[in-house]
């Protein structure tokens, strides 16, 4: 089967995210990389998106997730964000999800947490 890889480079996002105190009363810039591998189940169509997996709704599904409520765990985020795309769109095959916090040390440009979800 022909798959294709649909990615996001750096989705800038301001989340509730975190358990120390100064996380817990501000929202803190996130990263978001991820890469999805899809099937591809017909031909695409130029003149109708609706034959193609619309990376506008995989962005939007991203976004509320990381958005939607406070969260105390990146490793819990991540596992929320990676469930919602393998729920939502059936044709992605794996989910490989990247949340960095490029303020959570001041020696180091980011820390974060790596997900793999295959189907």
């Amino acid at each position: 089967m022909l798959t294709q890889k649909i990615f996001f480079n750096r989705l800038r996002l301001d989340a509730r995210i975190g358990i120390l105190e100064h996380e817990l009363r501000a929202t803190q810039i996130i990263y978001i990389d991820a890469e999805l591998d899809v099937n591809i189940t017909r031909e695409a169509d130029d003149n109708d998106i609706r034959t193609v997996l619309d990376y506008r709704k995989i962005r939007e599904a991203i976004i509320e997730e990381a958005t939607r409520a406070h969260v105390h765990l990146v490793e819990v985020l991540g596992r929320m964000i990676t469930q919602r795309l393998l729920n939502d769109f059936s044709d992605v095959k794996q989910v490989k999800l990247r949340i960095s916090k490029p303020a959570a040390f001041a020696d180091c440009d980011a820390v974060g947490i790596e997900f793999v979800a295959t189907r």
